[in-house]
């Protein structure tokens, strides 16, 4: 598994929101490899500032063409991108 998180540019809002329905569709039809998915809030929770997903893929190069390929990263959404391996403990 990998925890990915995505920290959005500033001011992408309307990039955020005009590729919300295809990047929920990309998800869905992986929804064997999403462990979870969400967007990352502002401390108002007015805003959302970027995604944190753990996906289980056995190599990095399946993960990385699943990124490439969301609806998101595909319209530039992202300002960086953080993949580290995940070992779930619990529950």
């Amino acid at each position: 598994m990998f925890v990915v998180q995505c920290k959005d540019k500033p001011g992408h809002g309307p990039v955020r929101a005009e590729n919300r329905a295809a990047h929920l569709e990309h998800l869905k039809a992986h929804l064997d490899r999403v462990v979870l998915a969400g967007p990352i809030q502002s401390e108002d929770r007015q805003s959302m500032l970027g995604s944190v997903l753990v996906l289980d893929f056995a190599e990095r190069a399946e993960l990385d063409a699943f990124l490439a390929a969301d609806p998101y990263a595909r319209a530039g959404l992202f300002e960086s991108v953080t993949v580290l391996p995940f070992k779930k403990v619990l529950p």
